[in-house]
């Protein structure tokens, strides 16, 4: 097992990671899913929008993986 140099800065201090706040913080503001509609495909706001969700999370963390790779 290597040690990593102690003069060299970690690699996981990116300006990239900060993005993985969005899909942390995004739900957090419910005043964009305080209402009933609109509707889609039948299912409320509240439905589609949490789905919605989980599809930014993955992508602002796909675009963190290839960014810090």
């Amino acid at each position: 097992m290597t040690t990593p140099d102690p003069g060299r800065p970690r690699s996981d201090r990116s300006p990239w990671n900060w993005l993985l706040f969005v899909p942390i913080l995004l739900p957090l503001l419910t005043f964009l899913y305080n209402s009933d509609g609109p509707r889609l495909l039948g299912f409320p706001l509240f439905y589609w929008l949490q789905i919605s969700f989980i599809v930014v999370g993955v992508i602002c963390t796909t675009i963190v993986y290839r960014m810090t790779r």
